[in-house]
C-alpha cells in the first residue's frame, strides 16, 4: 500500500481508547494518581490515538475533583483535554463531567460539547462532543452507565432523546457501559436508544481474568468498529479493576 493510500485510510478512521481508571485506586487499595498516569502513558496510550475516554477519572462525591495531572498527560501524549471551558466540567475542581474526561488529538475539530445528567441512584453523566475529522462529521459520546439494567435503559433513553434533537451524523459510543451481555441487552437496543449501535464485545472485567465486556466502543452505521484490543500489562493489573479497550472505528 502506497503512502498516500495509507494516509487516506488513516484519515477515514478514528482510533479510540477507553479506560475506567477506578479513581486511581490500585488493587493494593492505595489511591495513587501518579502511578495511574505512569501506567496510562507507558502501557495504555500509544501514538496515533485520536480519542481517549477515561471514566472514574474525577472524585466520586462533590466537588468531583480531578485526579490526574492533566498538563503532564497532554504534554506526553499530544492530546488535548476537551474540558478547558468551565461550562464543560461538573465544577471548578473537576477535570471532566462526573468522572468522564475526554481527550482529543489535534486533527479533530470540535464543533460543540454537551453535558447530560443521567438518571440513577449514583450521579452519572455523558459527555457528547460533535467533532470533524478529515471532513467527516462525527458525534462522540463518553459515558459511564449504571450497574442496573433498568437504570441503564433510562440513561440510554435519555441519551437517545438528546440525539433525536440533533443533526444526524455517525455516532460513536464509548466508555464503561456496564453491559455484560455480549449482544447488548435491551438497554442498547434501538427500541430504547432510538438507533442501532454496532461493535464487538470484548471482556474487560475483572482485571485479572476478564469475563464481562463492560467497556465498549460502538458506532452507528455506516461506520464499523475494527481492530478491537483489550490491553494488558503488569501496571494495568496493579492500577485498576478494568482493562483498557482500544478500537479503530472506520468512518462512513
Amino acid at each position: 500500500m502506497c503512502a498516500a493510500v495509507r494516509a487516506t485510510a488513516a484519515g477515514r478512521a478514528l482510533r479510540c481508547l477507553t479506560w475506567n481508571i477506578h479513581r486511581a485506586r490500585g488493587n493494593d487499595g492505595v489511591i495513587d494518581p501518579r502511578r495511574t498516569l505512569d501506567v496510562l502513558l507507558s502501557e495504555v496510550w500509544s501514538p496515533g490515538t485520536d480519542a481517549l475516554i477515561l471514566t472514574e477519572a474525577d472524585g466520586e462525591t462533590p466537588p468531583h475533583a480531578g485526579l490526574l495531572d492533566i498538563a503532564r498527560l497532554e504534554t506526553a501524549s499530544g492530546l488535548a483535554c476537551l474540558h478547558r471551558d468551565g461550562a464543560t466540567r461538573w465544577g471548578p475542581d473537576s477535570h471532566g463531567f462526573l468522572g468522564v474526561v475526554l481527550f482529543l488529538a489535534p486533527g479533530l475539530t470540535v464543533q460543540d460539547v454537551a453535558l447530560l445528567d443521567l438518571p440513577g441512584h449514583c450521579h452519572r453523566g455523558a459527555v457528547i462532543a460533535d467533532v470533524v475529522k478529515a471532513g467527516c462529521p462525527l458525534r462522540l459520546i463518553g459515558t459511564h452507565l449504571s450497574l442496573s439494567q433498568v437504570l441503564r435503559m433510562a440513561q440510554l433513553r435519555t441519551i437517545g432523546q438528546h440525539l433525536a434533537r440533533r443533526d444526524l451524523r455517525q455516532t460513536i459510543l464509548c466508555g464503561d457501559l456496564n453491559e455484560w451481555r455480549p449482544w447488548g441487552g435491551l438497554a442498547l437496543s434501538a427500541a430504547v436508544i432510538g438507533r442501532r449501535f454496532y461493535g464487538p464485545a470484548r471482556a474487560t472485567f475483572p482485571i485479572r481474568r476478564p469475563v464481562l465486556p463492560l467497556d465498549r466502543v460502538l458506532t452507528t452505521a455506516p461506520g464499523r468498529v475494527t481492530l478491537v484490543q483489550v490491553l494488558d500489562g503488569q501496571g494495568i493489573r496493579a492500577t485498576s479493576d478494568h482493562r483498557p479497550l482500544r478500537a479503530t472505528v472506520q468512518l462512513g
